[in-house]
């Protein structure tokens, strides 16, 4: 059974007369009849009688005009759905750290459906640490996404998208915030809350202090800078974030560290190397590397 001999035999159903149904299919009669005979040999059964000029179904003729119309609907809307993804439409995965949550990441995508090209693609979104966002990336789940490197992941390319100051957050009342900058030693002589240490940033701000022979007093981790500002604003420590929008509130006092110490977090996207991506899905990495920084 081929999709023709659906198309013939269904053209020839609705119109009742084979010379008319074989000149909408652009064939000759006898070779729709012979498609249509073939497929009732196939089939084992008769779909058509004749009725003067005319033809009409049988019994089961009828019942399998219904499932032809479902199939030749599908195929219909699989087809308009194709060329909606090759044009304007389509529909994209992504995943990101939460510090991207606010700002960066609603404005990026909205920026993106702005353009004619872009304004039928759909997006769907989802919030992780890097370290799950990676595996989901690899598995299929997500399209692209955002977050820290990972040098052990030849198969993702990591762009830099973002470079992110690191500052000191501390409680109003610290005794700190009388200081313009915030050396490194501090951290030993205080209370620290950290980023989970599976994240990205975990793993980043812990090198750092590991790097310059700094121990910290660790006493919590948390997840985001969201949660790490809540605790630091309660008097439960200080710590050593990324400047994201999520730090800047009343109750906390920003201080950066010593010009001689600071440093910077970079995020990245992450996509697949060498995988076929939809249209869509590619014009949207070209617009996010376009319109890094």
């Amino acid at each position: 059974m081929t999709l023709n001999q659906l198309s013939y035999f269904y053209q020839a159903a609705t119109l009742q007369h084979f010379n008319q149904a074989a000149e909408k299919m652009n064939i000759s009669e006898p070779s729709l009849s012979r498609s249509i005979s073939a497929l009732e040999d196939e089939l084992g059964v008769t779909l058509f009688e004749k009725k003067g000029r005319n033809v009409i179904l049988t019994k089961a003729g009828q019942i399998f005009l219904e499932h032809t119309e479902i199939i030749l609907n599908d195929i219909q809307r699989a087809e308009n759905k194709m060329k909606q993804i090759a044009t304007d439409g389509g529909h994209i995965d992504i995943a990101y750290v939460s510090p991207l949550a606010k700002s960066y990441i609603p404005k990026t995508v909205r920026s993106f459906l702005a353009q004619d090209e872009n304004k039928n693609v759909t997006f769907h979104f989802s919030q992780d640490i890097t370290r799950h966002n990676i595996e989901g990336l690899k598995k299929g789940t997500y399209n692209v996404i955002f977050g820290s490197y990972s040098p052990d992941e030849p198969n993702i390319e990591f762009l830099p998208i973002i470079l992110q100051e690191m500052v000191v957050i501390l409680p109003t009342d610290h005794p700190l915030c009388a200081s313009e900058a915030i050396e490194a030693g501090v951290f030993e002589q205080y209370p620290v809350l950290s980023y989970d240490h599976n994240s990205g940033l975990g793993k980043y701000t812990k090198n750092f202090f590991k790097e310059h022979g700094v121990a910290p007093n660790y006493i919590c981790e948390s997840p985001d800078e969201n949660g790490i500002a809540s605790l630091v604003a309660e008097g439960f420590g200080i710590a050593l974030v990324a400047d994201v929008d999520s730090i800047h509130r009343p109750d906390i006092c920003i201080r950066p560290l010593i010009p001689s110490e600071s440093f910077a977090h970079t995020v990245y996207m992450g996509y697949m190397q060498g995988k076929y991506q939809l249209p869509a899905v590619s014009r949207f990495i070209q617009f996010v590397k376009a319109n890094r920084y």
